[in-house]
């Protein structure tokens, strides 16, 4: 008889990131303190499911957003690269609210393919890595479930590839909002599907909510 398993994919909560930094990979980006509220939201909605594997990539905002589910859960959190956000060439560039000032003629070259895209980690390769992880933490969690705190692209591409989706998208389409979690049910090894949920939407800026905020990484 198989055995019912579900992957919870979590997004990290708010970053601190008043300049509006595409920071991507790099370190010392931190949770804001709305961005705590939510982790803290996220995670009294989990720790009402039987969790008993818990993984964070290694950035700082997720592990700061797995720290208080593995409290309430008295549980370590495994560090798994493979869920660390995704590779982009723009990282660490400033365009505070006006994502718009990308399309500058300079950066043409590196918008030239949004297929693969080639500004970036390709899709297939985040989804490869993505469903690698999943795979194992579904393997850790038999019988019962587990959380994944990574990042919004990350998470997005892998509802897709177990959706057997395009992973061409419009990013600012991704149902995959701060502290959100994108849940992938497994009946034995076998994908049965998802479910959404946005336990802190409540704590949505208006903006952010509208489409409105610039967010300078996923």
């Amino acid at each position: 008889m198989s055995e019912r398993t579900i992957v919870h994919l979590m997004r990290h909560g708010e970053v601190h990131n008043p300049e509006g930094v595409l920071y991507g990979r790099l370190p010392e980006f931190y949770l804001s303190d709305l961005g705590h509220q939510m982790a803290v939201k996220a995670a009294d909605f989990l720790s009402k499911h039987e969790i008993v594997h818990l993984v964070s990539s290694p950035l700082e905002r997720a592990q700061q957003t797995a720290a208080p589910l593995a409290t309430l859960l008295e549980a370590e959190v495994t560090i798994d690269p493979r869920v660390i956000e995704a590779d982009n060439l723009f990282e660490g560039r400033t365009v505070g609210a006006e994502p718009k000032a990308l399309a500058h003629p300079r950066n043409w070259w590196l918008l030239r393919n949004p297929f693969r895209p080639s500004w970036g980690e390709p899709y297939q390769d985040i989804a490869t890595r993505m469903r690698a992880a999943v795979a194992d933490a579904r393997d850790a969690a038999r019988g019962h479930e587990a959380v994944i705190v990574s990042h919004q692209l990350p998470v997005w591409i892998a509802r897709q590839a177990f959706e057997q989706n395009s992973f061409v998208h419009d990013p600012r389409k991704r149902q995959c909002t701060l502290a959100s979690i994108t849940s992938l049910t497994f009946d034995g090894d076998d994908y049965v599907g998802f479910t959404y949920a946005e336990p802190a939407g409540d704590l949505l800026p208006d903006d952010l909510k509208a489409g409105k905020k610039f967010v300078g990484g996923a």
